[in-house]
């Protein structure tokens, strides 16, 4: 035996065998810095086990949490022009659309999806965080009003899931131009008398806040989900004053009357179907029919002690 062949051909043998590691095989808690098995947190969704910290839900994860049997249609939406002002920064508008699209899949922002919660039929929104931010632009605006409509067609409820930094920068007076709208189509939504439901989750900022975000007949929040309109270092900038602890989050707002309630992830869903089933006056769902039946066993009595 040789140098070539105790040194070079074992190295050459593991450099070619070398098995990649996913880089999302571990994620880190952001306020424990706790190490977590990326399926664990998949399969509790995405709530880390330990702290309970929310992270932040894909749209079709988030859609395959509420439907039942993780089936739904997904509703399509009118197309919109693209860069319509031929926005550039750093990079074109129209590059970054490119690569938001093929990071998350999704044309836009939001996703809208019809389908049965708990047997009852409803309409789901859900705004797309790693879509450039959630932001609020054309197609968005759009989205969320296809989804409204749709609510009023079918006459179901429409829940929409908010995750946003705002406006959409890039889109200037047109992205502005959809808080109106998405407001008026709200007010059609009451006109037609179907519930509203709005889920604020981290972060729910700027104009989303500033429109239908906070339009719904009901508000819930995810536990420790940041919503306001600015942030709060811009705020203390502003005000020259430290904010109370706890400021903008979802459990400060509660206390303050600005959401009506704080519901934990596994629980979204069964309270969400119980709002919808209460606000449309809709009966309960029967329970399953075919299970065996039971039997009861005659109870024998105790032996006699002797």
């Amino acid at each position: 035996m040789n140098w070539i062949s105790n040194v070079v051909r074992p190295k050459i043998r593991g450099f070619l065998n070398r098995r990649e590691v996913p880089e999302n095989l571990w994620i880190k808690c952001p306020e424990t810095g706790q190490l977590v098995f990326y399926k664990d947190v998949e399969s509790n969704q995405f709530v880390i086990p330990g702290s309970n910290y929310h992270m932040r839900m894909s749209a079709t994860a988030r859609l395959k949490s509420m439907f039942d049997n993780e089936t739904w249609f997904d509703v399509g939406v009118p197309p919109v022009p693209i860069d319509p002002l031929k926005f550039r920064d750093a990079r074109r508008y129209t590059d970054r659309l490119k690569d938001a699209r093929a990071k998350t899949g999704l044309t836009d922002a939001v996703k809208l999806g019809f389908g049965k919660l708990e047997a009852m039929p409803v309409v789901i929104g859900v705004q797309e965080f790693e879509f450039m931010g959630g932001s609020l632009g054309m197609a968005a605006g759009e989205a969320i009003i296809t989804g409204i409509e749709t609510a009023i067609g079918k006459q179901t409820p429409f829940v929409l899931f908010v995750s946003s930094g705002g406006a959409r920068m890039q889109e200037g007076i047109l992205s502005l131009m959809q808080m109106p709208r998405t407001t008026v189509a709200v007010q059609r939504l009451r006109e037609a008398k179907k519930p509203y439901i709005v889920v604020l989750t981290n972060p729910t900022t700027g104009g989303v806040t500033a429109s239908y975000a906070m339009l719904g007949d009901v508000h819930i929040a995810e536990p420790g989900a940041l919503i306001g309109f600015a942030g709060p270092r811009v705020i203390e900038q502003t005000i020259r004053e430290r904010l109370p602890d706890g400021f903008q989050k979802a459990e400060y707002l509660k206390a303050h009357g600005m959401v009506d309630m704080v519901v934990h992830r596994h629980e979204l869903r069964p309270t969400i179907a119980r709002l919808c089933r209460l606000l449309t006056k809709s009966p309960a769902p029967e329970p399953p029919t075919n299970l065996p039946a039971v039997t009861e066993q005659p109870v024998q009595p105790p032996e006699p002690v002797t």
